[in-house]
């Protein structure tokens, strides 16, 4: 993220209005979406970090238990990928979130696929080792990226929100 330009301002002394009450811009139809968005982008960082697994792999023989490691991304992946696509129809269903599962989808969603960009830099890092890291550029900036971009998911505070959800519905399960 060294390469983004993202600047820090500070405003003092500037009159404003509030266009609307307390916590309207969260509460406005279809704003859990942009969760789901977000958590797409960090899978494409993951798939990003994993490809450096799947291209040792076409380029030579890693071994057994890196392969060990290879199945386990392509698993994490595709529960990802199918979880994505499952989000991406229910919000195309209802755009403006009229059914109110707008929230719990990208809860849910967004730590999944937070958990599986996780696992995927670990076990790529396993299978392969720091040499990746050290001598692929494109590789260690995935890496780094895709680790700075996660912290956008607020770990236990957005678990809690989940579970209190769950709590006062009925989960499918």
């Amino acid at each position: 993220m060294a390469a983004s330009d993202t600047l820090d301002i500070e405003f003092t002394n500037i009159s404003a209005q509030p266009l609307g009450g307390s916590g309207r811009y969260i509460d406005r139809p279809g704003f859990a979406h942009g969760g789901a968005g977000v958590a797409a982008c960090w899978y494409g960082g993951a798939r990003g970090v994993a490809r450096t697994l799947l291209t040792a792999a076409d380029e030579r023989d890693i071994g057994p238990h890196a392969k060990a490691h290879l199945g386990a991304v392509d698993i994490a992946m595709h529960t990802a990928l199918s979880a994505l696509d499952a989000a991406a129809a229910e919000i195309d269903a209802d755009p403006a979130d009229r059914q109110g599962g707008g929230r719990l989808r990208t809860l849910r969603l967004r730590a999944l696929v937070e958990a599986v960009a996780t696992e995927v830099m670990h076990r790529v890092g396993r299978a392969l080792g720091a040499g990746p890291l050290s001598h692929d550029e494109s590789h260690s900036r995935r890496v780094a990226d895709l680790t700075v971009y996660l912290r956008q998911h607020h770990a236990e505070r957005d678990l809690a929100q989940l579970g209190e959800l769950v709590a006062s519905s009925s989960p499918m399960w």
